[in-house]
């Protein structure tokens, strides 16, 4: 695609990525088929094809207004486009350019502007989210229909495993799943321990920084992944850790991004590619070990079997992991259900199910009729927006798949 970036962009490294990206793209429309905003509302403007055209625009000098911020607003930034576009075009990075420039241009209303800054603020503070959350909990019989079905039910976290060993890996010290599923980080450092790995939290971490970046707050964004860095990195050398293991697939898909985010910090930019070289999802950790250990041990058969997984579009199209968990699930005696259009985003994506709660809930209901279809005992997923999300419309337990591999390898331990 051909561009001619206006002056007051062009020449820098925002501009340069763009113009890159922009001409990257052929326009060929293959990204319509695997758009789910494109798939509900049928708008080309509300598809990655349309959404380049405008922030093309834009970036050239043409005028912005609050159309073209609704559209861009109304894109999950699902990157299911990036997995099917032959070209490689980086959307994801280009949207978040292109949101940057169109907010910098057009005012959002005050209230619009409240909202966000409130779920910034909220979300990414374990400190106020944790206790707001609880409180929400007590009094969910009161809050409107719209913000009940966000409001899980608490789950025991169970026991915390305290051995030592000699190999160590990082986990994510997070903000929203702590709070709203500790039995997520629960059952992964079980397992870990099972397999003989000791699972460190660094004091000073926090929110890996990904709900602030796609808020319209990067320089808050890049504020937390600099604090995480400097809270890993005095870890990586001194216990000497095997990996930075993530078991939401959002934010590893955000942790990911570090190298990219602080290229242009030159006191941040190599350790932000170390810190990249040494993050995994648990997908990407596990499975060997696990297998390994359980052929070694004696195990009764898992008591729920028939289950219906969901990837999310972090795992799938971010991270670009794909059939691990589903092979992992299957080699401890799962049955994983064929589930339909499992390429298309289930309308969480972080904050949008409360921006945009039409679309999301239309999207939530697609992918519900499509994992129940196959009756499972149970939906598994990978990230914990997804499993909030799916659980608030389904009529069956949604969990993180790691939580069902706990059970799953219980009293087998190295």
């Amino acid at each position: 695609m051909e561009t001619r970036l206006a002056d007051w962009i062009k020449d820098t490294p925002q501009g340069a990525r763009a113009d890159r990206i922009l001409r990257s793209c052929v326009h060929c429309g293959f990204c319509l088929a695997t758009c789910p905003t494109y798939q509900v509302l049928g708008d080309e403007l509300d598809g990655p094809r349309g959404r380049i055209y405008q922030i093309k625009q834009v970036l050239e000098g043409s005028p912005a207004g609050r159309e073209t911020q609704l559209h861009l607003d109304r894109c999950l930034t699902c990157r299911s486009c990036e997995s099917t576009c032959p070209s490689g075009v980086e959307y994801g990075h280009l949207v978040d350019i292109g949101r940057a420039v169109v907010d910098e241009k057009v005012a959002r209303p005050t209230s619009e502007r409240a909202f966000r800054w409130l779920l910034r603020e909220v979300l990414t503070r374990r400190w106020i989210f944790g206790p707001m959350l609880k409180l929400a909990r007590a009094f969910r019989w009161a809050l409107p229909a719209s913000l009940r079905g966000k409001v899980n039910a608490a789950r025991p976290a169970g026991s915390v495993p305290r051995r030592t060993h000699a190999r160590k890996v990082l986990l994510l010290n997070g903000c929203v799943q702590p709070a709203m599923l500790p039995s997520i980080d629960a059952a992964t450092a079980r397992v870990l321990d099972a397999i003989g790995v000791q699972t460190v939290v660094a004091g000073g971490s926090g929110c890996c920084g990904a709900i602030r970046h796609h808020l319209g707050d990067p320089s808050g964004a890049l504020d937390q992944c600099r604090r995480n860095i400097d809270a890993w990195w005095p870890l990586i050398d001194s216990i000497e850790v095997e990996a930075i293991l993530i078991n939401a697939s959002g934010c590893g898909a955000m942790v990911k991004e570090y190298g990219h985010l602080l290229a242009d910090d030159p006191a941040y930019a190599t350790k932000a590619r170390r810190i990249v070289e040494l993050t995994q999802d648990v997908a990407e950790y596990l499975p060997e070990a696990v297998l390994s250990l359980v052929r070694s041990s004696p195990r009764s058969p898992p008591k729920v079997a028939r289950v219906a997984f969901h990837p999310p579009c972090t795992l799938q199209h971010g991270l670009r992991i794909r059939g691990r968990v589903e092979a992992l699930l299957q080699a401890l005696g799962a049955q994983t259900l064929p589930v339909s259009d499992s390429h298309l985003c289930c309308g969480s994506a972080g904050t949008y199910s409360l921006l945009q709660p039409e679309l999301s809930d239309t999207l939530r209901s697609r992918k519900l009729e499509a994992l129940l279809d196959p009756r499972p005992q149970e939906i598994l997923s990978a990230n914990i927006g997804c499993i909030a999300h799916l659980q608030s419309g389904s009529p069956v337990p949604v969990r993180h798949w790691v939580e069902w591999v706990d059970e799953a390898v219980a009293g087998c331990r190295k």
